[in-house]
C-alpha cells in the first residue's frame, strides 16, 4: 500500500518566537496547573487512546459452534456475538 505524501502546510504559528514573546513567555505550570497535574498522574489520554473500560471486561475464549447456530446469529447482522452472548445469558437466567 502506498503512503500518502505529507504536503508542507504553513502555519503562522510556526514563525520563531521574537524576543518579546520569549521575555514574556510563562512556564506551562503556571499557566494550566491542571493539566500539568494530569500529565504527571497519567490521567492523559492521547488521540487514539482508549480509556478505561467502565464495565467489566470479557473474557476472550475460542469456542466452536455449530454450523446452524453461527449462521443463525451471523444472519442477524452486526452484533451477533452480543446477541449470541445475550440469549447464552437469557438460558443461564432460565435456570
Amino acid at each position: 500500500m502506498k503512503r500518502k505524501q505529507s504536503k508542507a502546510k504553513n502555519y503562522a504559528d510556526d514563525a520563531p518566537l521574537t524576543a518579546v514573546e520569549l521575555r514574556t513567555a510563562r512556564p506551562t505550570a503556571e499557566v494550566f496547573p491542571e493539566l500539568v497535574k494530569a500529565h504527571q498522574a497519567g490521567k492523559l489520554r492521547y488521540r487514539g487512546q482508549r480509556g478505561q473500560q467502565i464495565a467489566p471486561t470479557k473474557s476472550l475464549v475460542s469456542i466452536r459452534l455449530s454450523p446452524v447456530v453461527l449462521d443463525h446469529f451471523r444472519k442477524t447482522g452486526r452484533g451477533w456475538q452480543t446477541r449470541l452472548d445475550d440469549a447464552l445469558r437469557m438460558l443461564i437466567a432460565g435456570h
